[in-house]
């Protein structure tokens, strides 16, 4: 039986990872974002709000596939963590997108709530990376990019 520090921990973790805190929730950004934005460009910027959810995605994606997978292999960095810069997507495109940046981070959240995974065991194939430190930067990239895909929103409805 865990802790009640613990279970502490575990909850603030997930809080951050399903209710933002004091930051955007993925849902606040998502469910409505006009579709007619997604690749939208605001002059200076070399992305695109899909540009934004896809780095999103394949950033989580990868720090959840390296957390529970030794084979797993991560992208190059930093090309490997974006679309390319003249890519577009269909409202299909967003919408898988979008469903797979919720099924990754669902995953992620299992992984925190579940008891029997060890908060601050180092991952065996990791370099002192623990479960903790990873959903963390999850939480912490989540709330950087939604902020900035937020700020694009209001960039491309405000012109």
């Amino acid at each position: 039986m865990k802790s009640d520090s613990d279970r502490s921990v575990r909850n603030h973790v997930l809080f951050l990872l399903r209710d933002g805190g004091a930051h955007l929730t993925a849902d606040s950004v998502l469910d409505d974002f006009p579709r007619a934005l997604i690749n939208a460009g605001i002059p200076g910027m070399p992305y695109t709000a899909w540009h934004l959810l896809e780095h999103m995605r394949i950033a989580q994606w990868d720090i959840l596939r390296f957390t529970v997978d030794p084979q797993h292999v991560s992208p190059d960095f930093p090309s490997g963590y974006w679309p390319p810069e003249d890519a577009e997507a269909t409202s299909a495109d967003w919408e898988r997108s979008v469903a797979a940046f919720r099924a990754d981070l669902a995953r992620l959240q299992e992984l925190v709530g579940d008891e029997a995974n060890d908060l601050l065991a180092e991952i065996p194939h990791g370099t002192g990376q623990t479960l903790l430190r990873e959903a963390l930067l999850v939480a912490d990239h989540n709330a950087y990019h939604l902020g900035a895909l937020m700020l694009t929103r209001k960039i491309l409805t405000a012109a």
